[in-house]
């Protein structure tokens, strides 16, 4: 199975990665060098995100 193009902007990930501590990792490595457990912050933290945006606009 290939994989799926990404739904989060660049920027969007780039603010994530930095909020969470390893944008450093992602400068180096690219986004391939990131953990897992990273990657699944990342997304609980987006997800988060766009749940706030909902609520607001209620």
């Amino acid at each position: 199975m290939g994989r799926r193009k990404g739904i989060m902007s660049p920027s969007l990930k780039e603010e994530l990665a930095k909020e969470l501590g390893f944008y450093d990792v992602v400068q180096k490595e690219g986004w391939g060098g990131i953990r897992a457990r990273d990657a699944g912050n990342m997304v609980k933290l987006a997800i988060e995100m766009a749940e706030r945006q909902l609520m607001e606009k209620r």
